[in-house]
């Protein structure tokens, strides 16, 4: 299923799974639907959720992940946002060269109206992971493109719930996240993005 045919399946589905909070409220809990298009590592799916929940720690927010094939007609849930996972999702053992063109993730918008529908492109967010790792990071690839996942789901969780396009001037909510930032030991968000979250302007 491509992108757009993808996001519309999910635009009918907010009719049983709830959408977004109004712009006035504060959500204290965000669940995420998630699908993989393609084959990817389990362990980088658990760094990716342990990651994504330190950066939203100060958030006040609680991530809830479920698995887009695992829900049933009759799920419900008042805050959601719908993140699809295109490309190959699994670091390659060894270096590989990849020509990088595009950006690494992406969210939905109509108009003025940021939606709550991402797509995260693997094969970006690989290429650049891959050119930031050196020596020992090799043994531990599968939790470094974990993290980068993180950072890149992040990101754009900041644009959906702040609903707005712009970015910030550093942190995770900058413009163009580098390879180097991806694996850092920490990105996090500012507290001014924290508050524009909040703010829901």
């Amino acid at each position: 299923m491509d992108g757009m045919r993808y996001v519309a399946a999910c635009m009918s589905m907010l009719c049983s799974f709830g959408a977004l909070a109004g712009p006035n409220a504060v959500p204290s809990s965000l669940t995420i639907v998630y699908r993989f298009a393609g084959p990817y590592s389990e362990k980088s799916v658990d760094e990716m959720k342990r990651e994504l929940r330190t950066i939203m720690k100060d958030s006040g927010l609680e991530i809830d992940w479920r698995e887009r094939g695992a829900l049933t007609d009759s799920a419900s849930f008042n805050n959601l946002v719908v993140v699809e996972f295109r490309g190959k999702c699994i670091m390659e053992p060894i270096p590989f060269l990849y020509d990088e063109r595009g950006p690494l993730a992406f969210t939905h918008s109509t108009g003025d109206d940021v939606l709550p529908f991402s797509e995260v492109a693997c094969d970006e967010v690989r290429s650049s992971v891959g050119k930031a790792m050196w020596g020992g990071d090799y043994s531990r690839s599968d939790m470094l493109f974990g993290r980068a996942l993180a950072r890149v789901v992040a990101h754009e969780l900041y644009h959906v719930l702040a609903r707005t396009r712009t970015h910030a001037e550093s942190g995770v909510a900058t413009r163009k996240l580098s390879g180097v930032q991806l694996v850092s030991d920490e990105l996090r968000l500012i507290p001014s993005d924290l508050d524009r979250m909040h703010r829901h302007p």
